[in-house]
């Protein structure tokens, strides 16, 4: 599988996307970037370890990360492998003795563990294809900081509207089906088959 190395470029609130958060990762080695909306709590599990604010207990990712330390094996990486009816999907790679497993995951809870153990995150080429975008100049990258970049990007995002609106759709539906307000999930579902494209 082709794949491409990535970093997180920025997280921020959502609101129009029902209190979710839209976390932007860069590739490496180039310039493209992925946009991917993930919950509350993982953008919240996410941001604390970002900014080294350790919680008085552990979060769950803290509480997995022990575990495989306590067990002697270590994350050697996370890759976000496939984008499936609209879901996007990630593995984390685990390194045991002379094994190595994977196990299946939401990008965001994956992402959320590789920033607590360092192992490096990449997305598979395929994916990065069919959802990453490129921002509008190069020079524009070049020129501002990482802070004011978000400044320089909205003209290239006009092409990824569909793409952002289904994506807060998806959530939407989510939520619905969390509370098993299945009348509204059934009206989401249908508005987002009638749209079709890209969202996690």
């Amino acid at each position: 599988m082709n794949k491409v190395q990535v970093e997180i470029l920025g997280l921020s609130a959502s609101p129009s996307a029902g209190g979710a958060y839209a976390l932007l990762l860069k590739e490496i080695y180039g310039v493209r970037r992925l946009p991917i909306i993930i919950g509350s709590f993982e953008a919240q599990s996410i941001a604390l370890e970002m900014e080294g604010i350790k919680p008085p207990r552990p979060l769950t990712h803290d509480l997995l990360k022990n575990v495989v330390d306590n067990l002697g094996a270590t994350i050697s990486e996370i890759i976000i492998d496939e984008l499936r009816e609209n879901t996007f999907y990630a593995k984390i790679k685990i390194q045991f003795a002379t094994l190595t497993n994977e196990i299946d995951s939401r990008p965001s809870d994956a992402i959320a563990i590789a920033v607590r153990t360092g192992a490096p995150l990449y997305v598979s080429e395929e994916v990065m294809r069919i959802a990453g975008f490129v921002p509008s100049s190069e020079e524009a990258e070049e020129s501002f900081p990482e802070d004011k970049l978000e400044e320089t990007e909205p003209k290239s995002r006009k092409k990824n509207v569909q793409e952002t609106k289904l994506a807060q759709l998806q959530n939407q539906l989510r939520e619905a089906i969390e509370k098993e307000d299945y009348e509204r999930a059934a009206k989401l579902r249908d508005e987002i088959k009638k749209m079709g494209g890209v969202q996690n």
